[in-house]
Order: structure tokens, then sequence, then C-alpha cells
């Protein structure tokens, strides 16, 4: 057997596990991503339910402020 036979073998082995290495982390990678889009699904519906706690507290306070000082100033006229 001569040296560029010894050489090929050597170099398809290597071939052969960094392919192995290369369809596992690729199976990885997917995973990791699916992860991330359920991460990322997660986040925008807790802000969307957030902006809405949000606006409906606005809605309540809005009025609730106008009346205070409302009332604020009624008291400083009768005074």
């Amino acid at each position: 057997m001569d040296w560029a036979q010894i050489l090929v073998i050597i170099l398809a082995i290597f071939l052969a596990i960094f392919l192995l290495l290369a369809i596992i982390l690729t199976v990885l990678l997917i995973k990791v991503t699916k992860q991330i889009k359920s991460v990322t699904g997660t986040a925008a519906r807790t802000a969307d339910n957030l902006e809405k706690t949000i606006a409906g507290f606005s809605a309540v306070a809005s009025p609730a402020l106008a009346f205070k000082t409302l009332m604020k100033f009624i008291k400083k006229r009768k005074k």
C-alpha cells in the first residue's frame, strides 16, 4: 500500500467525521430555532396583552384624573 492510498483513507475518515458533525449540528440548530420562535411568539402575546391592559387602564384613569382636577378646582372656589 503506498502513501497516497493511506492519505486518501485518512482524508475519507476525517470527511466522514466532519459530515456526521455537520448533520448533528444542523439538527441542533433547527431545534434551537424552533425554541426561539416559540419564545418570540410568547413574548409577542405578552406584549399585546400588556398593551391592551394599559389601554384599558388609561381609558379609566383619564376620566378619574379629570374628575379629581375638577373637584380640586371646586374646592378652591369654595374657599
